[in-house]
């Protein structure tokens, strides 16, 4: 199994939808457990890495997203 490289400030969006409706999550802070703030309602929860890596759909760099606006 490959280990997702995550970073503060990537946005993930996720292979199901979050209770309000969204699928796309910040994330806040990257250890073991992953602090992620959901886009839609601005839910704040931590999960366990291994079960988000497993959940994300796609990943959006925050650092492709910082160049493409200079």
């Amino acid at each position: 199994m490959n280990i997702v490289k995550l970073a503060v400030g990537d946005v993930a969006e996720m292979k199901k939808q979050h209770p309000c409706g969204a699928s796309s999550f910040r994330i806040l802070r990257v250890g073991s457990d992953v602090r992620v703030v959901c886009l839609g309602c601005g839910r704040d929860m931590t999960l366990e890495r291994v079960k988000f890596e497993k959940s994300i759909k796609k990943l959006n760099r925050a650092s492709e997203s910082a160049e493409s606006d200079e």
